[in-house]
């Protein structure tokens, strides 16, 4: 299998494909290389809910690069959906973040101030307002927060569609290949897999959880990537639909446009292990009931897991190497993979090909870590 590129991707995931995709449609020759079929890593466990100023409040520079993802998203399904000739469910009907409890009010009203201070449209319900808001909400809501800019996106449609974008505009997609190590072949790097080596000008490393498993000749200190088991029920919803994502401390609930509803999702220090358990399952379920009684009428569909690539600070890891200038990681970004895709793909594929560096890498930088 030995070939050339411009660009190898590792990883074919929701960051690999959509940084695959930008590469391509940019013009360069492009290989992704996977062991799996497209996203069928922690992307098919996600949610696809894209709500930045919930899920990445206690975290300024992390909320710095959602916000800017969000604000690109509608762009950027459109240009998806236009080159893959595939439909996305998306939508951007906002979230409700419910507080069950006196301080988790406290938190939202903190919150809210924040958002107003930032620009941000957000409105603080009391238990009265949240219920006429969404009247499935259990009684013991005390209170919630409307955030109308939020919203969330089918990460299968997603994938899918990015896939097929890519191969139209020339990216090879090399399925069930184990890139087992990266080393220097004069200015290019190649790329060993189980079924060969591949050359290229340039690779990125978008492995996800498995990141931090490639060897790369010189780099002493692999990537420090964790996985962290996220585990997602699809039910079949009964009654009236919830009207849009809606959050609590312990779960958040996505209705889909089919009547279903996604519940998630655990948070497991369970190493590489990707079994769905009775524990999570329970917990998810309870916590569902909880939030919107009815859950206890739904029936199960599925349950799903994935493996969320977690750093150290919470910060996914984007940027050069600085043993191979022409290595770009792509990882560690936790739970916020379908949301921070277009910004990854656009700060990638300034850098490599246009030698461009965002301000914005500074918060990403792999150098945070080591001499990666």
């Amino acid at each position: 299998m030995d070939s050339t590129s411009d660009i190898v991707v590792i990883g074919a995931g929701i960051v690999g494909c959509a940084v695959a995709y930008e590469l391509a449609r940019r013009g360069a020759s492009v290989r992704v290389v996977d062991d799996r079929l497209p996203g069928m890593g922690a992307t098919q466990a996600a949610a696809g809910v894209l709500a930045p100023y919930i899920e990445a409040r206690e975290n300024a520079p992390l909320s710095a690069l959602a916000a800017r993802s969000l604000e690109m998203y509608d762009e950027f399904v459109a240009g998806v959906e236009a080159d893959s000739g595939l439909s996305v469910t998306y939508r951007r009907t906002g979230t409700l973040d419910v507080a069950l409890k006196d301080d988790q009010m406290r938190c939202l009203e903190g919150a809210a101030a924040d958002l107003a201070n930032r620009g941000v449209v957000a409105e603080l319900l009391d238990a009265h307002a949240l219920r006429r808001e969404e009247p499935q909400i259990g009684t013991g809501a005390v209170g919630g927060l409307h955030i109308p800019s939020h919203g969330f996106v089918a990460a299968g449609d997603l994938i899918a569609a990015l896939a097929g974008a890519a191969k139209r505009h020339g990216v090879e997609l090399l399925e069930r290949s184990r890139v087992t190590r990266v080393s220097p072949a004069g200015g290019a790097l190649a790329i060993h897999t189980d079924r060969g080596t591949l050359q290229a000008g340039g690779v990125v490393v978008a492995a996800g959880s498995w990141s931090g498993q490639l060897a790369i000749d010189g780099v002493a200190d692999p990537a420090p990537i964790r996985p962290v088991r996220g585990q997602l029920l699809h039910l079949a919803w009964s009654g009236p639909r919830l009207r849009r994502v809606t959050w609590a401390e312990r779960c958040y609930l996505v209705p889909w446009d089919d009547g279903t509803l996604l519940v998630g999702a655990t948070v497991e220090e369970a190493g590489f292990d990707e079994r769905t358990t009775v524990a999570g399952v329970r917990d998810l379920i309870e916590a569902a009931c909880e939030l919107v009684p009815r859950a206890w009428t739904a029936a199960l569909i599925a349950a799903k897991v994935g493996l969320r690539p977690a750093s150290a600070d919470g910060l996914p890891v984007i940027g050069s190497s600085s043993v191979y200038p022409n290595l770009m990681y792509a990882t560690g970004h936790f739970r916020n993979g379908i949301l921070l895709a277009p910004l990854t793909a656009q700060l990638v594929a300034d850098v490599m090909l246009q030698h461009r560096s965002d301000p914005m890498l500074a918060l990403t930088r792999p150098q945070r870590f080591g001499e990666l």
